[in-house]
C-alpha cells in the first residue's frame, strides 16, 4: 500500500504555465484561467536545500544606490515620450501591441531614426519583414540614418550574434511572435516560446543595459497574444490603436514602471509615414458656417489629456414596429439609457423615431461624461432646433433624470476655454461640494459661463430646447 502511495506520488502531473494550475491529466483547457493550450506535463515538485551562491552585486542601502543609470533619455518624438514618463531607460523592455495595419512597424522605425540621430546606435530586427522591404519604408519615412542598422533575423541565437556585433544603445524587435529559441521546444509564436523569448531578451536588457522595445500581435478581442506572463516580464507595456478609416492613431500606456500610466500620445498617419499631434482636439470638432440642429460639444479625458469632442445626433421618423438605434464611437447601451431617460424624465416622445448618435473624426467616447451631450444632440435634432455655438455639456446622466460629477471637471473647463467656448452646462453638485471650483470664479480664472443643472430637464432648458 504505502509502495503504491509512493510511486502515485511519484507521477507525473499537468500544470498550467500561465497560472500554475495542476491536473493528474492532460486537458486542453485550464480549469482556472480557462486558457487554452498552457496545460504542460511537468516532473513531480521535488524539495530541494538552496545553498548561498555569488552575488551579483553586495546589497547597500538604498539611498546610496546611483539613479543615474535609470534616467531616462528622450526619443525625439515629444508625444511619445509624454506616454513614456519623458523618455526611454537604459535596460527597459517596452512592449507595443496593437492591431495588424495599424502602424506599429512605421512607428518604431522612426523611433529607432530619431534615437539614431540622436547619437545613440540603434538596432532594427525585423522578424516579419526582409530587409529590403524594411528599406523601402525608411526611405519613404526619411528614416535612412547612418547609426541605424537593420537586419531581418527569427532565430533569437542570430539576434544576439548581431547585438554583439552592432553593440547597439537601443534595440527594436519586430516582432516578439516571430523570434524562436533555439533550445525550447514549440513554433514561434507559442506560449512557451514567446515566454522563453521575452525572458531571455529581458535578461539581455538588465545585463547589457540596453533600452529594448517588442513589438506584440494581439488577438481578436483585442488583447495582447501569448502568455499573460509576457506583461509581468517586461517593463512598460503599450497599446497602439486607431480607427482603420481614419488616420488618427493613440498610444496608451497600461503599465510603467517608470512614469505615469494613464498618458496618452497622438498620432496621424500620412503618407510619409507617422507624425505626432500635439493639440489633437481639433480632429473631433466640425466647423460650421452656420449652427446646425443636433450637435454638442462634450469634453473628454484621454489619460491626463483633455480632449473636445462633438456628439451629432439624428432624429427622424420610422415606419418600423421597432425604430433602429445606430451608434458610432458611442456605447449603445449607455445611448440607449439615454434616450430612455429623455423618454421617461424629459417628456420627449422617441418611440416611434430612428436615433442615430456618433462622433465626429472616429472618437471612441466610453467614459459617461458624454451622456448630457448625447442627451441634448438628441433633443436638439427633435426640435431641430441648433443650440448656442459657444455651448460645451458635461456630466453623466443617471436613470432618475439626475445630472451626476464627473473627475477632472476644472481640467475640461480650462480646455474649452481655451478653445474659445463661453458657456458650460455642468452638474449642479460641482459647485456646491467643491471648495476650489465656483462658478464665478470660473467665470473670472477662465472667461467661462457655467450653468448648474441637477437634472436633464433643467440643463434642457440652459441649452435653450425647453
Amino acid at each position: 500500500m504505502a509502495k503504491a502511495a509512493t510511486q502515485a506520488k511519484g507521477k507525473p502531473a499537468y500544470a498550467c504555465s500561465e497560472c500554475g494550475w495542476t491536473s493528474a491529466r492532460w486537458i486542453g483547457r485550464c480549469g482556472e484561467c480557462q486558457a487554452w493550450g498552457t496545460v504542460a506535463e511537468v516532473g513531480a515538485p521535488k524539495a530541494a536545500r538552496i545553498t548561498a551562491g555569488p552575488v551579483s552585486s553586495p546589497a547597500m542601502p538604498i539611498a546610496k544606490v546611483s539613479a543615474i543609470e535609470a534616467e531616462s533619455r528622450p526619443t525625439g518624438i515629444g508625444e511619445l515620450d509624454r506616454v513614456l514618463g519623458g523618455g526611454v531607460v537604459p535596460g527597459a523592455v517596452i512592449l507595443l501591441a496593437g492591431e495588424p495595419g495599424v502602424g506599429k512597424s512605421t512607428l518604431l522605425l522612426e523611433v529607432a531614426a530619431q534615437s539614431a540621430r540622436g547619437g545613440q546606435r540603434t538596432l532594427y530586427v525585423s522578424g516579419e519583414e526582409s530587409a529590403a522591404q524594411v528599406r523601402l519604408r525608411a526611405g519613404r519615412t526619411d528614416a535612412l540614418v547612418d547609426e541605424l542598422f537593420l537586419a531581418a533575423e527569427t532565430d533569437l541565437s542570430a539576434v544576439v550574434g548581431q547585438i554583439d556585433a552592432v553593440e547597439p544603445s537601443f534595440l527594436v524587435i519586430d516582432s516578439v511572435q516571430t523570434m524562436a529559441h533555439p533550445e525550447v521546444d514549440g513554433a514561434p509564436g507559442g506560449v512557451t516560446q514567446v515566454r522563453e523569448v521575452t525572458g531571455a531578451l529581458v535578461r539581455l536588457a538588465k545585463e547589457r543595459h540596453i533600452a529594448v522595445v517588442l513589438v506584440g500581435h494581439v488577438t481578436k478581442d483585442g488583447a495582447i497574444a501569448g502568455p499573460r506572463m509576457l506583461e509581468h516580464l517586461v517593463d512598460v507595456v503599450l497599446a497602439f490603436d486607431g480607427d482603420r478609416h481614419s488616420g488618427f492613431r493613440m498610444v496608451r500606456a497600461t503599465k510603467n514602471r517608470f512614469g505615469p500610466s494613464d498618458e496618452v500620445g497622438c498620432f496621424d498617419m500620412v503618407d510619409t509615414g507617422i507624425v505626432e499631434v500635439t493639440d489633437p482636439t481639433g480632429l473631433f470638432v466640425s466647423e460650421h458656417a452656420e449652427p446646425v440642429a443636433g450637435t454638442c460639444v462634450t469634453v473628454m479625458m484621454e489619460g491626463r489629456r483633455p480632449l473636445l469632442a462633438e456628439v451629432q445626433a439624428l432624429v427622424g421618423p420610422s415606419a418600423a414596429p421597432q425604430p433602429r438605434r445606430t451608434t458610432s464611437g458611442l456605447e449603445s447601451s449607455r445611448v440607449a439609457m439615454v434616450l430612455a431617460v429623455l423618454g421617461n424624465r424629459a417628456g420627449l416622445k422617441l418611440t416611434d423615431k430612428e436615433v442615430y448618435v456618433a462622433t465626429v473624426g472616429g472618437v471612441k467616447i466610453t467614459e459617461p461624461v458624454a451622456d448630457l451631450s448625447v442627451a441634448i444632440a438628441v433633443a436638439s435634432s427633435v426640435m431641430d432646433k441648433p443650440i448656442h455655438p459657444g455651448l460645451i455639456a458635461i456630466g453623466e446622466v443617471g436613470l432618475a433624470g439626475e445630472v451626476r460629477r464627473v473627475g477632472g471637471l476644472e481640467k475640461r473647463l480650462a480646455e474649452a476655454a481655451r478653445l474659445g467656448f463661453t458657456k458650460a452646462i455642468v452638474p449642479a453638485d460641482i459647485p456646491n461640494r467643491s471648495k476650489d471650483l465656483k462658478p464665478m470664479d470660473i467665470q473670472k480664472k477662465y472667461g467661462l459661463r457655467t450653468f448648474a443643472a441637477p437634472d436633464l430637464p433643467s440643463a434642457l432648458m440652459a441649452a435653450g430646447l425647453a
